[in-house]
């Protein structure tokens, strides 16, 4: 497993990940698949401002992405925080691939200094992503409803406190 910046380039990816209903399902469904160049953009603005962190993840360098793990500047609650998020196509989930990545940028988080503590709210129905939060050293907060692009959800708040 291998993870390289996402790039303009990387449009195809992103439909297959926002617009797809089996990729969006924990996430309030999908979005028209036109609107993928604009959350593209947005997350690449955000990465140019220095506000995110936006890497595809490659399970092999002959391979197409198998899907993208992110940590952006966010607010929860009017407080600002440092949020993470993953996604894996279904034709490579059940094979570690978001352990690894989310394990890989955290460790390059932590060698890089960058970040400080990182808070994950993957919906309550979503059991692999709690999973990886467990996993990966996350205390679990509180449950609390979120707003994702006018979408309500239910999620699970969690904290990495690192040193």
């Amino acid at each position: 497993m291998e993870l390289q910046p996402v790039t303009p380039e990387d449009v195809l990816l992103y439909q297959r990940i926002h617009c797809d209903p089996e990729m969006m399902k924990h996430l309030g469904g999908p979005f028209p698949k036109e609107e993928a160049p604009q959350i593209l953009e947005r997350g690449l603005a955000h990465v140019k401002n220095g506000g995110a962190w936006l890497f595809k993840v490659m399970a092999h360098r002959d391979f197409p992405p198998a899907g993208t793990v992110c940590i952006w500047q966010s607010e929860h609650q009017g407080e600002p925080i440092h949020e993470i998020g993953w996604t894996i196509l279904p034709s490579y989930q059940g094979r570690g691939l978001a352990s690894q990545a989310v394990r890989a940028v955290l460790d390059q988080a932590q060698t890089q200094e960058r970040w400080g503590p990182i808070d994950a709210f993957p919906t309550t129905s979503n059991a692999p992503s709690n999973a990886i939060c467990k996993k990966m050293g996350f205390t679990l907060l509180e449950e609390c409803d979120l707003d994702y692009s006018g979408r309500a959800l239910r999620c699970n708040h969690w904290k990495l406190n690192r040193k």
